[in-house]
Formats: C-alpha cells, structure tokens, sequence
C-alpha cells in the first residue's frame, strides 16, 4: 500500500506528523508513504524508515520567486512527479488552500483530510472524498494520528506517540552532562522571550559551568547569539546548520531551553529533556510533544492569545508582558529539576 502525504510546512508541524506515520507502518505492515514537503525540511522526512519518496514542494522559495520557479521548469516537474503514479489514499495534513488543495485536486488517488468542523481553512475540504471528523482542541500530534487511523482504517494506539526515528542509529547517544543548548530563536516577536532573561540564563549556566551552545537563523537571532556569548568562554555560537547537522549538535547535551520554535520540536523528537517556554501559543494544542518534555506556560491575562503581535495595552517594563512571570531563576530550577528526573529515569 502506497499513500501520499500532503504536510508542506512547518518544521514543527513536520515533525508532528511522524508519530502518525509510525502508527500506520504498526498497523499495516510493508505500507510506504511518500511526501509532498517543503524542501527546508525534507531532512526530517527521511528520519522515518516508513517515508520512500520525497516530492519537493519549495513553498517559501517559491513565495519570493514565483515567476522564476516557472520560467526554469520547477513547477512542471512538480506536477509530472506529483502525478507520476496513482496512490491508493492521499492524506492532506496539512489543509490549506494555499499549500495543499490544488495539490489534493492534482495527485491521482483519493483524497482523504478533515472535514469542514475540523480543518483550519473549511473550504480545503471539498476537495476530499474521505471527510473525517476529527474533534479539535486536542493536541495537533494526537489529531493527526486520528486523521491517519480514520483515513487508513485502524485503531489509534492508546500508547503515546513514537516519532519512529532510530537515534542510535542516526544520532550520537553518549550524554555530555555539562551540555546544554538554548534555543532563543523563533518566528514571531511576540514568542521571543526577553533577550535580557535568556542573557541572565546564559550567566546562570555559565557561573555554573555549563558549556552552552546557541543556535541562530537570521542575522538577528545571529547577533543577538554573539551578545550572549560575549565575553563568556564557555558558551559557543553555532555555524548556520541543517537540520541534521544541528540535531548532530543536540544529541549529546544534557538538556535544552526552548523558546516556541522548530527545533524545540526536533529536540523533543529525540527525546532530550526539554523546557519550553510558551507565551502567546498553548502547549496544550502545539506543545513540544514527548515525555521528555517540559512547559512553562504563560498565565497571563491575556495569554495565550495566539497572535503575532502583542496588543495588550497595560503597563510592563518586560516585552512581550506574558513572558514577566516566566524568570530566568524559574527557568534554571525548572531546568534542574527535568534534568535530575530525567537523569533518575534513565537509570531505573
């Protein structure tokens, strides 16, 4: 059985669809997926031993330079690969008219997704023949594994999800225990916890002596990482990396500070103690999803208000205001605490 997933984007919402693929490949053995993906992320796609094929989708590129995408023949060969072979069930996760309707309407095979209660965009939904119920206000993680159970015809496992990656074989396992790295990067200014708390965190760790590695993105999470490091000899600014180059990087620490941000789901899809930090976005619905994991939700007034921009009008000399509670001495003994359970987990 072949089936076609459409999941373009993000990185997060990539990673949140591995354990439902794990889910499947249990309940039908030798069943093979190929992907419709960004191809930011096809790294992580190829982490799971049930995904074959992968169908380029370069979205975000393609956003900037359309009319080039078309003219060098790109958008043909989307199409040709995309409807090269007849699937027996198309899945669209992701259900979004922009990224993946056309795309449903163009593969060959039924179509399968959310039904009009359930999808983010209702009108995605009239392009599938298989409309599934899928209840929200669940995390997104646990509704993809229903929608990939309806689609495909199985029970969901009352177990927790497994993201289906072989870290031993993929990734370094040996633990470095004076290792952490601090994930201060993230897509929304109103998600970015105040640079001078995670500066307070880095002295903590640093007095404590912890080595630290600090990731970046974009030359403003790049500069902002050379201000915490400044002048501190044990903390270290990553070159720009892929994916698997930084999932390399993280498989050894001890443990990770996270704002909301993609590799705070990748640090959770290989199972390293995680404290995440949630403002305006719920854990409850999007959290880094493991049992290793670790929240620290925001109880503001008006957190989480899942917005971009941060409109509240009241007084607060900390921006954004629902991250004042949330304190770097907070943040340090949550941190040790997840670490000495982890640490007790593992040895039991």
């Amino acid at each position: 059985m072949r089936v076609l997933i459409l999941k373009i984007s993000s990185l997060g919402d990539v990673v949140h669809t591995l354990p439902a693929i794990t889910d499947a490949a249990k309940a039908i053995p030798g069943i093979q997926f190929d992907w419709v993906i960004d191809e930011a992320y096809t790294e992580i796609a190829r982490w799971h031993p049930a995904v074959d094929q992968l169908i380029v989708f370069p979205h975000r590129r393609w956003r900037r330079q359309l009319f080039r995408a078309v003219f060098k023949g790109e958008f043909i060969r989307l199409i040709r690969d995309l409807r090269k072979r007849r699937y027996d069930l198309i899945i669209d996760a992701q259900g979004q008219v922009g990224k993946t309707m056309w795309l449903a309407w163009l593969a060959k095979g039924e179509r399968a997704g959310m039904d009009w209660s359930s999808v983010r965009e209702p009108v995605v939904s009239l392009a599938y023949q298989k409309k599934l119920t899928i209840p929200k206000g669940q995390h997104a993680v646990e509704r993809l594994r229903q929608l990939f159970a309806k689609s495909l015809g199985y029970q969901v496992p009352s177990t927790p999800g497994e993201y289906g990656i072989n870290r031993e074989e993929r990734f370094q396992t040996k633990v470095d225990p004076t290792r952490l790295m601090f994930l201060h990067g993230t897509s929304w200014i109103t998600k970015e916890w105040p640079e001078e708390y995670w500066d307070q965190l880095v002295e903590i760790a640093s007095n404590s002596r912890y080595d630290i590695l600090l990731t970046w993105g974009n030359e403003l999470e790049k500069h902002r990482a050379a201000r915490l490091a400044a002048g501190r000899s044990n903390v270290r600014v990553l070159n720009r990396l892929t994916v698997t180059e930084l999932a390399h990087e993280m498989a050894p620490c001890a443990g990770i500070v996270a704002a909301d941000t993609g590799l705070g789901h990748v640090a959770a899809a290989l199972s390293l103690p995680t404290i995440s930090l949630y403002g305006p976005t719920s854990s409850g619905l999007t959290g880094a999803y493991g049992e290793s994991q670790k929240y620290i939700q925001s109880e503001f007034e008006c957190a989480p208000c899942l917005q971009k921009q941060c409109s509240y009008n009241g007084r607060s000399d900390v921006q954004p205001a629902c991250f004042k509670e949330i304190s770097p001495a907070r943040v340090w003994g949550e941190l040790m605490a997840h670490l000495k359970n982890s640490v007790s987990r593992r040895t039991d």
